[in-house]
């Protein structure tokens, strides 16, 4: 699932969209008319606009790069002109200090707010790719949060005792119960190395940060759904016994 680009490792966003298309096909074999099934058939399609998103991430924006650096020109350009057009022998001469040090103020002033004005127009790239996995990343943890509800009733005491008027209806055996927990913990980790694409693509501090959070989420959440799985390996032990 990985692969070499620029000496780097990184996951392989191909081997990603077809590992989840195969569980996607899973589910629906197993569980054919299940919420499951049609959740993990959503995030499928997610994964490959992902994958495509995160390819997009590492391009540069040629045509948004050549229109700040004509207006950088432009604004240098603008300001080079009118420093050259001033006459500052004659103006140091005639000047006292505390009117040089206020002919001097709207120039620094100038100066900076064009400094602040490149620095914005330069960094606007990066600011709109951020913005736009931010959006991405939130899909994918709506995504954690969803395929967690679904699983939040699989109690696997279920199967054991009788049941009360308010108990979750007992449909699945512990054989499908177990396979049901385990393609939850599937797609919760597959979720996680969705968003890793774009850590994969990205220097961005903030986004990888997101991307760590995503990943610590879903790892939470699938430890909880494996806690389940292993109560129903002790039930079954007890039961052999």
């Amino acid at each position: 699932m990985a692969r070499r680009s620029n000496s780097a490792l990184k996951l392989d966003d191909d081997k990603v969209v077809e590992t989840l298309d195969h569980l996607r096909a899973r589910v629906a074999e197993r569980f054919p008319a299940s919420g499951l099934a049609e959740v993990c058939g959503q995030l499928t399609a997610t994964a490959r606009v992902t994958a495509q998103r995160a390819r997009r991430l590492s391009r540069p924006y040629l045509l948004l790069r050549a229109l700040v650096a004509a207006i950088v020109v432009v604004a240098v350009g603008l300001e080079t002109a009118l420093i050259a057009r001033l006459d500052w022998l004659a103006s140091l001469r005639g000047a006292s200090t505390l009117s040089l040090a206020q002919g001097l103020e709207p120039a620094v002033n100038l100066v900076l707010l064009s400094g602040a004005a490149i620095w914005f127009f330069m960094s606007l790239e990066s600011r709109w790719k951020r913005s736009r996995v931010q959006k991405a990343l939130h899909e994918l943890r709506s995504f954690a949060h969803v395929i967690d509800m679904h699983q939040l009733t699989k109690d696997p005491t279920l199967v054991l005792g009788p049941r009360t008027a308010s108990s979750p209806a007992r449909e699945m055996n512990r054989f499908e119960l177990a396979r049901y927990l385990d393609y939850c913990a599937e797609m919760l980790a597959l979720t996680a190395k969705l968003a890793a694409l774009y850590a994969g693509e990205s220097n961005d501090s903030v986004v990888i940060a997101a991307v760590n959070d995503i990943e610590t989420l879903t790892s939470d959440l699938g430890r909880k759904i494996w806690q389940k799985i292993m109560i129903l390996g002790q039930l079954d032990e007890t039961r052999a016994s």
